[in-house]
């Protein structure tokens, strides 16, 4: 089983839900789900454990969590199936779910205990005999490409006052800026937030030129604390970051000075905190989707390292991981981004051109957070790949991540 979480972001470009996107088998080493094999399994909520694995509380603080549902699967024991509190789950169904009694019945039921509701592949044709059920959604995601959305605010705010609409595939930076414009949709899908730098040069700014010095300072070899230490000192956020993790290993401590906290972190902490900490203040004038991106990117890849035998290399991968969406960070052509940083051939080559052995795992992961499993199962078919060990490295990922940034009390 595979499964991954895709942001659902408001109109300030901030996550306010995750859906959960899933696969129960390969297609390609099991061609008969893709017949009459479909619903075998069909009353299973795959993927709903990846919710009791991190933590409905690991995600963005509030954060909503889509669960897609068949019309075999609504009628599951759901109230057993996850841990996670009612009112931070919205079931997601489709036209599978028909205007009858029985599902009318069971969604008021669950509705009941908390749960939320939303629903997709809907035509316009189909809103009016599905009323019954359209009166008892929260959400309806629509296709912004097949309807014009000044119509459909009109017609939702008058006979469905209650329902929010979600735009999915919005897919450009002018789609999303135009549907924000014209009002209407609470949250919107899509890749239009991480789209690469394909031309053009702009100035990265001093204090990302500051974060870009220090990274390839840790990034040589043996380097030298000292060095790393005086370039922390010129960002004061960098300082209290790295003040904050010292007092955390060393309470009784007295702290005297920038170099002391790094020689009492050491070289392999402090590249590790580096790296992490670097990469947010590096994203922090970006949708906070592009560093957690960023940073998932590179544990997944390292993750990834033993199952693409490249386990020698996991620390590179990681490393290919964290830059490959460098472009968009400093806005920038990824050829002219990578030639500000020191990285391998094989990362360049990856990120760059799409070749050398490391290709395969960047796809891999690019092809995983969007969940196009035709894809990741012929990658996986071709590198000899277990579903079940791609997973628990995509949700050692999430948890890991989480680890770095943990919730004030």
């Amino acid at each position: 089983m595979l499964a991954t979480l895709i942001p659902l972001f408001d109109e300030n470009i901030s996550v306010k839900a995750y859906s959960l996107f899933s696969q129960k088998k390969n297609l390609f080493l099991n061609p008969s789900l893709a017949g009459t094999g479909y619903n075998d399994g069909a009353g299973n909520i795959n993927g709903l454990d990846i919710i009791d694995s991190i933590g409905i509380n690991n995600l963005v603080s509030g954060a909503d969590v889509f669960v897609p549902v068949t019309d075999i699967s609504l009628f599951t024991g759901i109230e057993n199936l996850c841990k996670a509190p009612a009112e931070r789950i919205v079931l997601l169904i489709d036209n599978s779910v028909k205007p009858e009694e029985q599902f009318i019945k069971r969604i008021k039921d669950l509705r009941s205990k908390g749960y939320k509701f939303a629903i997709r592949k809907l035509t316009i044709a189909d809103f009016e005999p599905y009323r019954q059920i359209l009166l008892l959604m929260d959400y309806i995601l629509l296709n912004h490409r097949k309807l014009v959305i000044g119509n459909a605010k009109i017609y939702f705010s008058k006979m469905y006052p209650n329902i929010k609409l979600v735009a999915c595939g919005v897919d450009t930076m002018d789609d999303f800026k135009m549907l924000k414009k014209s009002g209407g949709y609470s949250f919107y899908e899509g890749d239009f937030y991480r789209l690469p730098i394909t031309k053009g040069a702009t100035e990265v700014s001093p204090l990302k030129t500051n974060y870009i010095e220090l990274l390839n300072i840790v990034n040589g070899p043996d380097f030298d604390l000292t060095d790393a230490a005086d370039v922390i000192g010129r960002d004061t956020a960098l300082v209290i970051s790295l003040l904050e993790i010292v007092n955390r290993i060393a309470v009784n401590s007295e702290i005297t000075s920038i170099r002391h906290a790094a020689a009492m972190l050491g070289q392999k902490e402090l590249k590790k905190w580096i790296t992490t900490a670097v990469t947010k203040q590096l994203c922090d004038d970006k949708p906070s989707e592009i560093s957690r991106t960023s940073l998932l990117r590179a544990k997944f890849a390292e993750n990834l390292a033993n199952l693409f035998d490249l386990g020698a290399q996991s620390q590179e991968l990681f490393m290919m991981g964290l830059f490959s969406i460098i472009d968009i960070i400093l806005d920038k052509p990824m050829k002219e981004a990578l030639e500000m940083l020191h990285v391998s051939k094989n990362v360049q080559d990856a990120l760059v051109d799409g070749t050398g052995p490391f290709a395969p795992v960047i796809e891999f992961i690019q092809g995983y957070e969007v969940a196009n499993w035709a894809l990741i199962d012929r990658v996986m078919l071709m590198n000899h790949l277990e579903s079940d060990s791609v997973y628990v490295a995509y949700i050692d990922s999430l948890k890991w991540f989480k680890t770095l940034f943990p919730e004030k009390k």
